[in-house]
């Protein structure tokens, strides 16, 4: 924006207006070729994460639409980066937040969102161990979060479900891609928590490039969308995905100190996850000579313990 003496004004009104339009860099330290990774820089959003995007417009679109009225408390069942992305957009717009979550998952994500004013719940592991949240871990955390809705009147993200997560990662970080790399995207792969950044995002790229293909991250030894049991995420629309990508644990740990080391980037696991993949896409020969892979950042290694890996 310019001033009247002419200078332009590059102050933000607040930090919703730090969310999003985060660069991409290329990986070229840590994968030489053939082809090309380029990262999507996720950790730089406010809350340090690429939930940051979901968390605004689901809120956006909920004082849009009444169900969220101004001032009116917020709930949300996370595993920590959905929360504290809630917690930026809460603090600002003037919600008070309260989040259930996981005993297991990373007491850093815990300090963060109540250094944000949001009250944090913390439910004890049914069979995980910290570093290690279990699927019985998270009916636990759900279902204390479903208790405390109905003891308060409060409005429920509930991103698992909410459409507009998807609407987020189709408005923003698609086409900030197709843009950020001069309409050259042959590949986009990411790992699935709700889906909303995988559907939303390659919705968007396909529709720009019919011919990129999509590829989902998953855990070796643990597969349920590559196998279509009724365990994947309700928001993950098969029409747009071309495959499955594993990676082990190894795999991830390597990439992700990789990106620390070759290109001085601290990020989390699931970042190590979706570079690894890339990885092994453009080794694979699915890709045509020279392909670019695109993927995310998803969040900073300073969220994580070093036994840590939720």
């Amino acid at each position: 924006m310019a001033t009247g003496n002419g200078v332009t004004n590059e102050i933000k009104a607040s930090a919703l207006d730090l969310i999003g339009e985060t660069p991409i860099v290329a990986l070229d330290r840590l994968y030489t070729g053939p082809g090309r990774i380029l990262a999507k820089c996720e950790f730089m959003n406010p809350g340090a994460s690429i939930k940051c995007r979901s968390s605004l417009h689901m809120i956006r679109k909920a004082r849009e639409s009444g169900e969220l009225k101004p001032g009116a408390p917020v709930l949300e069942v996370t595993s920590g980066n959905q929360g504290c992305g809630l917690a930026v957009v809460c603090a600002v717009l003037g919600h008070p937040l309260t989040v259930t979550m996981s005993e297991g998952n990373s007491v850093q994500k815990a300090t963060h969102m109540e250094a944000l004013g949001a009250k944090c719940v913390r439910v004890s592991q049914v069979e995980g161990t910290y570093g290690n949240v279990t699927s019985a871990d998270m009916k636990a955390v759900k279902a204390k979060g479903l208790r405390l809705m109905d003891e308060m009147e409060t409005y429920f993200v509930n991103q698992c479900s909410n459409e507009t997560n998807v609407e987020a990662h189709y408005e923003t970080t698609g086409p900030e891609i197709w843009r950020q790399t001069g309409h050259h995207v042959d590949a986009f792969v990411a790992t699935v928590g709700t889906a909303g950044t995988f559907t939303g995002t390659s919705r968007y790229l396909k529709e720009k490039n019919p011919k990129l293909l999509s590829f989902v991250v998953e855990p070796s030894g643990s597969q349920p969308i590559k196998e279509k049991e009724i365990t994947k995420p309700e928001l993950l629309k098969l029409e747009y995905m071309n495959g499955t990508i594993s990676v082990t644990d190894e795999e991830t740990v390597k990439y992700k100190n990789l990106i620390g080391e070759k290109e001085g980037l601290y990020v989390g696991y699931t970042s190590g996850a979706n570079v690894a993949a890339a990885v092994k896409l453009l080794q694979s020969g699915k890709l045509p000579e020279g392909a670019w892979v695109v993927t995310t950042l998803n969040d900073s290694g300073l969220k994580y313990t070093p036994a840590s890996k939720d």
